[in-house]
């Protein structure tokens, strides 16, 4: 009978376990991530190797099992979020994870573009094409086009920019039919789709999908920035300082850590981001002396708001810095004094 008892109490202790550890949850848990030192992944051909340091700012993420959802409820600076305020719609981990590295892809070469326009460094750019990063069900798409497919054309037309597409899709009516010519494998394609409105939008009509302008960034000196499949836009802002800091003769970190996040575009426009509590705690853990936060125009609820308060709660002596630009940026960065 005991021996009974126990195997009974071994096999329930294992489909225990498998519970707590396998059973997916539908959230996803973040958490406090690294500060990593950008130099080792920016290389400006003949660039300078400053004493200070710049580092982007991560956020760990993962499907929450039952154990991390308990964790998420007592530790500090964890965050539950439902899959659906993460994933798009209809959108797989595959195209989850292609849209976030394409974001970083899109991200670098705006850093690139708006670091050498500042040193005055020569910088072309144009669009060369445009890709899907997701496709929504139950929409004309689905089941034609797939995430990483090229779209070459739609009605005959040429597609340099997904902005050529969506405004010439914005000017259809729900079944109205689209010629798409895509290319998949090095294979051209073609698919007729009949335009229909968005379940959560109905007085837009589209394909379902979601697009992204993928261009071509030609420097000199040349530059080459390795992400290491980090995801996500969120490290423009610290990539451009770091290009930039490698163009120019100065060192304008002044010898500091220099920390921060935000988007960027190619007019240096700095843009929210997710996560920042948790990325300044990486921060502080790293010890940097500065981080940078979306400023949103004084926004109530916006980043830097959220930066210093968690700022506050950590008791950290980093100083939590506001910047709407890259100029922001390195307006703050020349008025520090040196060390």
């Amino acid at each position: 009978m005991k021996k009974r008892t126990y195997i009974a109490a071994f096999f329930f202790g294992i489909a225990l376990a498998f519970l707590l550890i396998f059973m997916k949850l539908p959230y996803y848990v973040t958490m406090p991530g690294s500060a990593q030192n950008l130099k080792p992944l920016v290389h400006v051909e003949h660039g300078d190797r400053d004493a200070g340091t710049f580092m982007l700012t991560t956020v760990r993420m993962g499907r929450a099992n039952v154990i991390a959802y308990l964790l998420a409820h007592i530790r500090p600076f964890y965050e539950l979020h439902p899959v659906e305020e993460i994933r798009q719609e209809g959108e797989s981990d595959k195209e989850y994870t292609m849209r976030q590295l394409e974001l970083m892809e899109q991200s670098k070469e705006a850093a690139i573009v708006v670091a050498y326009r500042h040193a005055g460094k020569p910088v072309a750019y144009e669009a060369k094409g445009v890709y899907v990063m997701s496709v929504l069900p139950n929409m004309p798409a689905a089941g034609l086009l797939e995430a990483g497919d090229r779209i070459a054309a739609i009605d005959g037309r040429p597609l340099n920019s997904s902005e050529q597409m969506v405004n010439y899709v914005r000017e259809k009516e729900a079944g109205d039919r689209v010629h798409i010519t895509f290319v998949r494998d090095w294979k051209r394609q073609e698919a007729v789709l009949r335009l229909k409105p968005f379940p959560h939008h109905p007085n837009q009509v589209g394909l379902g999908v979601t697009l992204m302008t993928d261009y071509d960034v030609r420097t000199d000196p040349p530059v080459d920035v390795d992400s290491e499949q980090i995801g996500g836009p969120s490290a423009g802002l610290m990539f451009s300082l770091e290009i930039y800091n490698q163009l120019v003769d100065e060192d304008i970190t002044k010898g500091q850590k220099i920390a921060g996040t935000g988007t960027i575009d190619v007019h240096g426009k700095v843009g929210p981001i997710g996560g920042i509590s948790q990325k300044v705690v990486a921060a502080d853990r790293e010890g940097a002396d500065v981080f940078f936060a979306p400023n949103e125009h004084g926004a109530p609820s916006s980043n830097y708001r959220k930066a210093v308060e968690t700022a506050q709660k950590i008791g950290t002596k980093m100083k939590i810095v506001p910047v709407d630009t890259f100029d922001d940026a390195i307006r703050y960065l020349r008025s520090m004094p040196e060390e």
